[in-house]
């Protein structure tokens, strides 16, 4: 073959081209052959940047675990349990307080409500206070019904004296007929007037409840002027038409005036056996020892 024909063959721009290539060739072969691409400078850098990634995700980690821990949730005071109260400081008795409050049905709304309850510090106060939460409604200005109806004027009643009351007057009370009015009446006769509201409560046969309703409208207003008998001088039948004493007691009492002679205090009718000594103020109503 002759290689000068095949060299001189292809024109200029051709041979170039084909030089050009081999160039490329060679410098590939050469690069190749002289750099070292064993080199673990890529590699180590690499390994930098992970163990300072690595770090960095670790601290951001800590601080999230910290930001955990640390957050505070906010509760309603009125709900403590005794293992909260013990983690927020409180003593037993301090919760127990609170708990004996919430069970008859009342709520803390304020935080100066809640110490007034507990009797806790105001330096602990001051420190939990921050995380109490109380319910929206707390501090509405809005009146409820139950404010509405609580607020509104309460028709007074003035009370009229079981003393100068009539028969009639007493029939409007619930409960009282004309027996029992007239019953009433007549106890206050035979007494002399009501001394003590109380005494209604000695009527014959009418229900304590009844008596209640009485006096919600009347009660002793001016207590009856009665004129004592001297226990010295009174017969035994004047003795015995008092009210509180009855045929027994009347004849110890003329006993013992029969014994000393002379009564000086009504309080030695005490020392008579069998003596009601609950009865005393009544009886003093009616009795002087002169």
């Amino acid at each position: 073959m002759n290689y000068s024909k095949f060299h001189f063959g292809y024109n200029k721009r051709q041979r170039n081209g084909i030089l050009f290539l081999v160039l490329i060739i060679v410098l590939l072969q050469a690069v190749f052959f002289f750099v070292d691409f064993s080199s673990n400078e890529t590699t180590n850098f690499s390994e930098r940047e992970m163990v300072l990634f690595q770090k960095e995700l670790d601290s951001l980690k800590a601080i999230e675990l910290e930001n955990k821990k640390s957050k505070v949730y906010l509760f309603n005071p009125n709900f403590i349990t005794d293992f909260k109260g013990y983690q927020l400081g409180l003593s037993i008795d301090e919760i127990d307080r609170l708990h004996n409050y919430r069970e008859k049905g009342s709520y803390v709304n304020s935080i100066k409500q809640f110490q007034e309850v507990t009797k806790i510090s105001d330096s602990l106060l001051n420190v939990i206070s921050p995380n109490f939460k109380f319910p929206k409604w707390v501090g509405s200005k809005k009146i409820t019904q139950k404010e509405k109806f609580t607020s509104s004027p309460k028709k007074i009643i003035v009370k009229q004296d079981i003393n100068t009351i009539k028969a009639s007057d007493l029939r409007i009370v619930n409960g009282i007929g004309e027996k029992l009015a007239d019953r009433i009446i007549a106890y206050r006769s035979r007494l002399q007037g009501f001394s003590f509201d109380n005494q209604l409560y000695e009527v014959w046969n009418i229900d304590k409840e009844v008596i209640d309703r009485v006096l919600q409208r009347f009660e002793v207003v001016k207590p009856p002027v009665i004129q004592k008998i001297n226990v010295n001088e009174a017969t035994f039948k004047q003795v015995l038409a008092i009210v509180y004493i009855d045929y027994e007691l009347t004849k110890k009492i003329f006993n013992y005036r029969d014994e000393v002679a002379e009564i000086q205090s009504l309080e030695e009718l005490k020392k008579i056996d069998g003596f009601p000594i609950e009865k005393f103020d009544r009886i003093a109503l009616y009795l002087v020892a002169e």
